[in-house]
């Protein structure tokens, strides 16, 4: 089954969290990737968050401020789903 992400929101120190379609959520670290090729573009946490995204069904970084697929970063979304972390819903005590 491909999966799909469908939310992400990028915190304080380089993870996202990461929605999938099937009704998931992952917490995907990317601190340790931050330092190298391209992902260097997003090594400031401004950035980081800022042009934090979903383009195509996964977790992307719009740093061409265009939403131009050829112009993003993005993490295959079976990446993330095997190797991010399972949690709960971040935003559920918000709501309440």
């Amino acid at each position: 089954m491909l999966h799909s992400v469908i939310q992400v929101i990028p915190t304080k120190d380089f993870k996202v969290y990461i929605y999938f379609d099937d009704g998931k959520i992952k917490l995907f670290d990317m601190s340790s990737t931050l330092n190298q090729g391209v992902f260097k573009q997003i090594s400031d946490i401004g950035v980081f968050i800022e042009k934090c995204t979903v383009m195509h069904g996964t977790l992307a970084w719009d740093v061409g401020g265009n939403f131009d697929e050829t112009k993003c970063i993005d993490i295959d979304p079976e990446t993330i789903y095997s190797d991010g972390v399972d949690v709960e819903d971040p935003l559920r005590d918000r709501a309440a």
